[in-house]
């Protein structure tokens, strides 16, 4: 059998208010909204890419970084790549993020959304 075509859509991150998750990473990455229900929620990347999916989750536990024994571990997060990891993390921080206390590399910050899902900014020094 041949493979038939396959591409990733999106990615889709849970929320007790899929709304307002997404309504924090319009305002973080300036993308357009899609879909608007209050169980489901969307964001549409530039140029046909990847887009942004929040789905209710009346019970969620928000991951905990670093996860130790026991804890709630991340399954998945953004890597956001910014050319000013500084006023990148000043912008993030406007927009609701918070600074994680363990930050494992120089050129990388682990930020913090308002549900607790960990996303990086990284330092793209492309043009």
């Amino acid at each position: 059998m041949d493979r038939p075509n396959l591409r990733p859509n999106g990615m889709v991150l849970g929320a007790p208010d899929p709304r307002a998750l997404r309504d924090f990473y319009e305002r973080l990455l300036g993308w357009e909204r899609g879909s608007d229900e209050p169980t489901w929620a969307t964001l549409r990347a530039p140029g046909g890419g990847i887009g942004l999916s929040f789905q209710l989750e009346t019970d969620h536990v928000p991951p905990v970084w670093p996860a130790g024994d026991g804890d709630q571990q991340m399954q998945v997060h953004l890597d956001v790549a910014v050319r000013d990891l500084s006023a990148g993390v000043a912008w993030a921080q406007r927009q609701g993020a918070k600074v994680a206390a363990f930050q494992p590399q120089e050129e990388v910050r682990v930020m913090i959304d308002p549900v607790g899902h960990p996303f990086c900014l990284w330092l793209d020094e492309e043009p």
